[in-house]
């Protein structure tokens, strides 16, 4: 995680994380971290917010007779738990997220397994229609505690420029 601190009084100190747009060099890695073990509560939760009634993520009479043999976890909470992974290292001073492209699932997530994820920068540059913001591109992957690659999708997000992120302006944040 990429924290700083700033001094907001005498001997009084606030934590800041996330990478500003300068800080972002093309091919850079960043290792996501701690992982996050998939609980059967998260997928059930999870299944029932979004609506998802398909039964191989929540009825295990169903799954165990499917070619996994057990339940899947859901794929957008994958993504979801990826992304939000990725929020101290890629988007904490991040504007806006731009879009996600490109999303493949390769192997399958279960109850029990554990997430990590890592994402290399592939592209940057400065916004032509906003001068204190650039566009940062990302390629995320996820893998299960096996080293097995479970989740890859690519991301471009909007970040603030040094000095114009919402935590360089606001006394509050």
């Amino acid at each position: 995680m990429v924290v700083g601190v700033k001094e907001v009084a005498p001997r009084r100190y606030r934590e800041s994380f996330g990478r500003y747009f300068e800080e972002f060099e093309i091919g850079d890695v960043y290792e996501h971290r701690p992982g996050r073990t998939i609980t059967e509560t998260d997928n059930t939760w999870f299944t029932l917010l979004t609506m998802n009634t398909h039964p191989i993520h929540f009825d295990a009479e169903y799954a165990k007779d499917s070619e996994f043999g057990q339940r899947l976890i859901c794929s957008p909470l994958t993504l979801a738990i990826l992304v939000g992974q990725s929020v101290a290292d890629v988007s904490g001073k991040a504007i806006a997220n731009l879009g996600w492209d490109d999303i493949k699932i390769p192997a399958p997530l279960f109850i029990g397994d554990t997430l990590y994820g890592e994402s290399e920068v592939t592209g940057k540059r400065e916004s032509k229609s906003r001068p204190t913001q650039g566009i940062v591109s990302v390629r995320t992957t996820g893998k299960n505690q096996r080293g097995e690659v479970v989740m890859t999708f690519g991301r471009n997000i909007l970040v603030a420029k040094r000095g114009h992120a919402v935590d360089d302006k606001s006394e509050n944040y």
